[in-house]
């Protein structure tokens, strides 16, 4: 997949280990941009299953009362999202306060989260990296990705949003639909 050959180009260190923590959670998680940044280490919970993750604040949870989210284990190290985020929070020093923040030049990690607009940036930077045109990459790809990845899977729509906290089918299809156009088209194979 994408997020495979991306995860493989990010350089070893602090700050890769973050956005390898980052990339997987989000997308595993199929979380808004808000989401990611708004987690704290006290919302994590690790378990022999996984990640349970319990999101406080959320766009279309106006009332507050959360959603919990469970992240598996991967089948690959390279790729797990839990594995990633322990090593993380390990090499950080986090026990406590924002999952994902600041990593300094000299390797200092700072207090204060990161803003959404910066998980984007972690985003385009990686997919520019490889090449890849990063305009076409924004901080909705991950969870994005993970809708139409599943949908590709053939996991159910109910499951889709269960994972994705979207509360209408019509947007978790639009965004089935906007990743996967090229995906078993119709007119694929026919000229």
């Amino acid at each position: 997949s994408q997020l495979r050959t991306v995860l493989s180009a990010i350089p070893d260190g602090l700050s890769g280990a973050r956005d390898r923590a980052l990339l997987l959670t989000g997308f595993s998680g199929g979380f808004r941009r808000s989401e990611i940044v708004n987690l704290n280490a006290e919302d994590l919970s690790f378990t022999a299953d996984g990640l349970v993750i319990t999101v406080k604040k959320s766009k279309t949870d106006q009332e507050g009362r959360g959603r919990t989210v469970g992240i598996p284990y991967g089948s690959t190290p390279g790729s797990c999202p839990v594995r990633a985020l322990r090593r993380w929070l390990d090499q950080a020093g986090i026990t406590k306060g924002p999952v994902f923040r600041a990593v300094g030049r000299w390797g200092r990690v700072g207090e204060r989260r990161l803003s959404d607009q910066v998980v984007a940036r972690i985003i385009k930077k990686h997919v520019a990296a490889l090449g890849l045109d990063a305009d076409q990459y924004a901080g909705h790809s991950l969870r994005s990705g993970l809708a139409t990845s599943a949908a590709a899977a053939g996991k159910s729509e109910r499951a889709i949003m269960d994972q994705t906290g979207h509360r209408s089918v019509t947007m978790v299809r639009k965004y089935i639909r906007s990743g996967s156009l090229f995906h078993d088209n119709a007119a694929a194979g026919l000229l």
